[in-house]
């Protein structure tokens, strides 16, 4: 009966997989490599019952558990499988729901948008179809995640870590993700635009997120409501629950039918929540050009700067107890890169902390510069070319949002964690020292950002590379110590080369040859653009 509104489904299936497959080729490779990695150094790091120990007792710290989720009972540290479990759970999931997020939004609102759902469907297709190939797409790419973690894992031949957890790992990161994308799916029928479908499901990510900590800490009743609250009590490889992925595949199911539904009763190009409408007249500054392309990226960064300085508050709120709780715990100080005892150990936290949280900042450093691949995918930049503005001014003005961009991440990452670390330690790390730790990275954000104008300008269409760039440089940054990285394997990230304050001298030589790098990198790309034809 209703056979014709999917009508066509497998072919666009097929279609959208051979669109997407380089990117989902990356985030596979990437999940999947991380995990084995890690999974497989974490027997050389917790060699005897007491170092295990340590991890379990830093586990009941309520800013662990907040951060990481409830884990498990002390005797259940006894293994590896546990503490992998704990350790890398909850990331990963978060990981495996922004690709999710990502990909949905693509291949729903952001092709209706372009006009691709259009003349989709002006051919012999379903009015559900396309919807239903982005679902089973997702589908398709969850199940193969959850099958090369599972199977992965359990070749690695690790104590504790049997075929039974090893596969309800890889499910729960499936299932998981396979909510989150079905959950942007239903966002896409509401909201009227693909950046409005995005801001919602990253929404909804962050607040699970947040729900979960708030109950895994003060009520566990409060975790249930939070799809992650589920997803941190499978108790894998002690216990192993298979309800939280049986009750995540459930409500998928629930949402895809809802969404589906909503699909088929809504226009073209219409969301059933409108988008707001602007003023009626536009400011001096909005009449500008660096006016206009900072209104346009407005929402992203105010999105991105509230991240980044709650994290850096959450961050800050740990300190207090880590010479109590992380003392004895090997894991970390593998990571810390302190070359004596003459550091606190919220210094040596301070140094690997400031690297991980710049990487999160280079990511909308980066989105400012691509944006305007965007636009100019969607034939927008004819507007401002068809005026008296040049190839250069534009690209320009990008960057020169992309700097400011980068200089307001990392100061509202070092004011989150110096303000909320105040409030904890009785002996707090100088205001000057945080901020210092964190202004150091600017240069290497800066290679990012040329990296980007570089790859817009000479090679457009392969500008996602600068996402798989980002992600080598934070497992290098994050495993690069605990993986036995060589030299010039660790080299190749720029945050590698920046000077780790308050651990090392704040030497300016190696600060001055990124800059001049990025300097050099981004007027290369200025060439090419200028040189390229423009699309459209």
């Amino acid at each position: 009966m209703y056979a014709h509104l999917f009508q066509q489904t497998g072919t666009l299936v097929k279609l959208i997989l051979r669109q997407e497959r380089l990117k989902f080729f990356i985030w596979l490779f990437t999940l999947v490599v991380v995990t084995l990695a890690a999974a497989a150094a974490y027997p050389n790091v917790y060699t005897d019952e007491q170092s295990r120990l340590g991890y379990a007792l830093t586990m009941k710290n309520p800013a662990m558990i907040a951060m990481l989720g409830p884990g498990y009972a002390l005797e259940d540290y006894a293994a590896v499988g546990p503490i992998l479990s704990t350790d890398m759970l909850i990331f990963t999931v978060i990981a495996v729901a922004v690709m999710n997020i990502l990909f949905v939004v693509r291949s729903t609102r952001a092709d209706e948008e372009d006009g691709q759902l259009e003349l989709i469907r002006s051919l012999p297709v379903g009015r559900l179809s396309y919807l239903s190939a982005s679902i089973i797409t997702a589908f398709i790419t969850n199940l193969l995640l959850a099958l090369l973690i599972g199977f992965g894992l359990y070749a690695l031949n690790i104590e504790g870590i049997d075929l039974a957890g090893s596969l309800l790992y890889g499910f729960n990161l499936g299932a998981m993700g396979l909510l989150f994308a079905v959950l942007t799916a239903l966002f896409a029928q509401l909201a009227e635009t693909s950046r409005g479908a995005m801001m919602l499901s990253f929404a909804a990510l962050i607040t699970a997120y947040l729900i979960r900590a708030v109950g895994d800490v003060s009520n566990e009743t409060l975790s249930f409501i939070s799809p992650l609250g589920w997803a941190v009590r499978t108790d894998v490889f002690v216990g192993n629950e298979w309800w939280p992925v049986l009750l995540s595949s459930a409500v998928a199911v629930v949402l895809i039918v809802v969404s589906l539904y909503l699909n088929s009763i809504r226009d073209l190009d219409a969301g059933f929540i409108p988008a707001r409408k602007g003023r009626e007249h536009a400011s001096p500054f909005l009449q500008t050009l660096f006016g206009f392309t900072l209104r346009l990226q407005s929402v992203n960064i105010a999105a991105w700067g509230i991240g980044v300085l709650l994290l850096g508050a959450a961050f800050g709120a740990v300190m207090g107890d880590l010479e109590t709780y992380f003392a004895n715990m090997e894991l970390l100080q593998a990571f810390f890169l302190a070359e004596g005892p003459d550091f606190s150990m919220a210094e040596q936290f301070i140094a690997l902390l400031m690297a991980i949280m710049s990487l999160f900042c280079a990511i909308p450093a980066a989105m400012a510069v691509l944006k305007l691949r965007g636009e100019e995918n969607k034939n927008r930049t004819e507007h401002f070319y068809s005026r008296a503005v040049s190839r250069t001014r534009l690209l320009a003005v990008y960057v020169l949002v992309a700097v400011l961009v980068s200089v307001i991440m990392q100061l509202l990452v070092a004011f989150g964690l110096w303000s909320a670390s105040v409030a904890v330690m009785e002996d707090a790390i100088s205001f000057e020292t945080i901020f210092n730790a964190a202004l150091v990275y600017l240069p290497a954000l800066w290679i990012v950002i040329s990296l980007a104008v570089f790859l817009l300008g000479v090679a457009p269409k392969a500008v996602g590379l600068v996402w798989f760039y980002l992600a080598y440089c934070f497992i290098v940054v994050y495993f690069g110590g605990l993986l036995d990285f060589p030299q010039w394997a660790k080299n190749l990230s720029v945050f590698e080369l920046v000077p780790q304050i308050p651990l090392d001298d704040l030497t300016f030589k190696p600060l001055v040859m990124l800059t001049l790098g990025s300097l050099i990198i981004t007027c290369l790309g200025f060439l090419g653009y200028n040189r390229r034809d423009i699309t459209g």
